[in-house]
């Protein structure tokens, strides 16, 4: 991917408005970020990190931290959702995502600070998620949660999923949606991106 050769990383960042006025920006994850995110996760509640790896755990492993920075990795990418709080980047949720182009499916998990929930944080960073999935070029994007994690599931509900069996394990629920995305609707920096890149393999083809 095009971006894992720039120096830059945040120039692939959005700037998405909050129902309350207030802004978000949602960018990768970068290898700067390792001792915030590993922060971040320690600093939600048990129930909610539970949920969000589907075990207990209090922190992330340091090869589990090594695979949230290191962004493109087989595929796999990491952003953080980050507010000012005085003139500070404060990591408000994260999410990370894998696009599997034999299947044209992006599979994704999210979570948000327990004190920022209930913000329209969640809604803003799904809908961010499935602009950079179309910009990868998904038709298709899921995810996994408890079926007893109400919140995801009311999220997962309002963002127009559909819900099935998880084919594995029956304390889970599976979350999809098909995509068809133009640029002009849901506008995310991945799209710029996905338009350079595909320039670039142009210009390399002539």
């Amino acid at each position: 991917m095009l971006a894992l050769r720039l120096n830059d990383l945040q120039q692939y960042s959005d700037i998405l408005r909050l129902r309350n006025g207030g802004s978000l920006t949602v960018r990768f994850v970068e290898p700067r970020d390792g001792e915030a995110l590993q922060g971040y996760f320690r600093a939600l509640t048990a129930q909610s990190r539970y949920s969000r790896f589907l075990g207990a755990m209090s922190e992330l492993s340091q090869s589990e931290l090594g695979h949230f920075i290191h962004v493109g990795e087989n595929e796999r990418f990491s952003v953080i959702a980050t507010v000012a709080i005085d003139s500070a980047e404060t990591i408000v949720g994260e999410a990370r995502y894998g696009f599997d182009a034999e299947t044209a499916s992006v599979e994704f998990g999210l979570s948000i600070d327990d004190r920022w929930q209930n913000r329209g944080i969640g809604s803003a960073l799904m809908n961010n998620l499935e602009c950079r999935a179309a910009a990868l070029g998904a038709n298709r994007m899921f995810g996994d949660t408890l079926r007893s994690n109400a919140a995801m599931v009311g999220l997962a509900r309002k963002s127009g999923f559909a819900f099935t069996r998880n084919p594995d394990d029956w304390k889970l629920v599976r979350f999809e949606k098909h995509i068809a995305l133009e640029p002009q609707e849901i506008p995310c920096a991945s799209w710029r991106l996905a338009a350079v890149d595909a320039a670039l393999s142009r210009a390399s083809v002539n």
